[in-house]
């Protein structure tokens, strides 16, 4: 079952980030990811596997920041692997999103963003969704949170999600 945990601070948030993932281990999973924003710029890791795998892989290469988001993935769409792995980012890579649940109609919304151009690296609803939010975030001027919003209107299914996105620094969805 997926996990979701996040923090805004003004402690470093990996730490936080790795216990939360780490509490959640119980329910099952496949994959873990943290997403982490400083000054603006947001920084990935995300593993196949145990938590014990992320956490050697941000050991390798640090990060830190005061607001970040964590995921434990149980796979629904697409296979167990690193790039189906949690968190997503938009086409922009100013955009983070992770998500629990089934979005039951994104192959129709997959399709419509097909056609605008957008290319998906991933198997996952959540690539979609990430990319639906930044779809309507830079074509209809409204803010994040509104973008978030709109995007929701259009989805069908059951979820629950936390996104960011680095043009808005000091908050979360």
């Amino acid at each position: 079952m997926c996990g979701i945990v996040s923090y805004y601070g003004k402690k470093n948030s990996v730490p936080f980030l790795l216990n939360g993932l780490r509490r959640l281990e119980y329910r099952g999973y496949d994959s873990a990811g943290i997403a982490i924003m400083k000054d603006g710029s947001i920084k990935t890791v995300k593993k196949a596997g145990k938590v014990n795998k992320l956490l050697r892989k941000i050991k390798e290469s640090p990060i830190n920041g005061s607001i970040g988001i964590g995921h434990t993935r149980w796979a629904t769409h697409g296979e167990p692997n690193d790039t189906n792995a949690h968190p997503h980012q938009d086409k922009t890579g100013k955009i983070f999103i992770i998500h629990n649940g089934i979005i039951e109609n994104f192959s129709t919304l997959k399709e419509v963003l097909i056609r605008k151009g957008f290319i998906f690296k991933s198997e996952t609803d959540t690539e979609v969704l990430v990319n639906l939010i930044s779809d309507i975030y830079y074509a209809d001027g409204l803010n994040f949170e509104q973008a978030v919003e709109a995007a929701l209107n259009q989805v069908i299914g059951t979820y629950g999600i936390v996104t960011f996105c680095s043009d808005e620094p000091n908050k979360i969805v």
